[in-house]
């Protein structure tokens, strides 16, 4: 019989896999991607975010959606991927670009040799228009990355390589 309690259990006892989303000034996608991972309902990942050159905030429309995913969004700040090579880090499963320009630049050494893609996605703070049509800009991301994130997380991760990470940027 399934209960309530097993399945709480079994999150507790699950391994979490840390998922780093890159982006040049970790301010949009790579936060929401970062929300998306560290509330997803399977309870497999923990999301972390970083930039290239980051930015000196995070923008309003990717807090808006990290709160409403319920992540406490004092936890949120654009923050160089320097901060994930230092040995006191966590160690990161898996690192996805999120934006064309941090995927063509020279990343640095990530320890642990984790499993890396490209999953691109036009710049949403670069839309510009009506306050309906920029968040509009923003919610198409987030869909595009839950999609991607739901079907990783429903992946076997232990058994994840670069190629299948990869792969599921084709099948969403």
């Amino acid at each position: 019989m399934y209960s309530r309690k097993n399945d709480q259990e079994s999150k507790i006892n699950m391994k979490q896999y840390n998922i780093l989303f890159l982006c040049t000034h970790n301010s949009a996608r790579s936060i929401i991607g970062e929300a998306l991972a560290s509330t997803h309902p399977s309870g497999k990942l923990r999301g972390f975010s970083a930039g290239s050159t980051p930015g000196t905030s995070v923008n309003p429309y990717a807090v808006q959606i990290a709160k409403e995913l319920g992540l406490d969004i004092a936890l949120l700040k654009s923050k160089s991927w320097d901060v994930y090579v230092k040995s006191d880090a966590p160690k990161m499963d898996f690192i996805i670009t999120v934006c064309d320009n941090a995927a063509g630049e020279q990343c640095p050494f990530w320890p642990g040799q984790p499993t890396t893609a490209h999953w691109g996605f036009p710049d949403p703070s670069q839309v510009q228009g009506t306050e309906l049509e920029k968040k509009a800009a923003f919610n198409e991301v987030m869909n595009g990355l839950k999609k991607r994130i739901d079907i990783l997380a429903s992946m076997p991760l232990d058994k994840l390589d670069s190629m299948s990470l990869k792969a599921i940027h084709t099948q969403s």
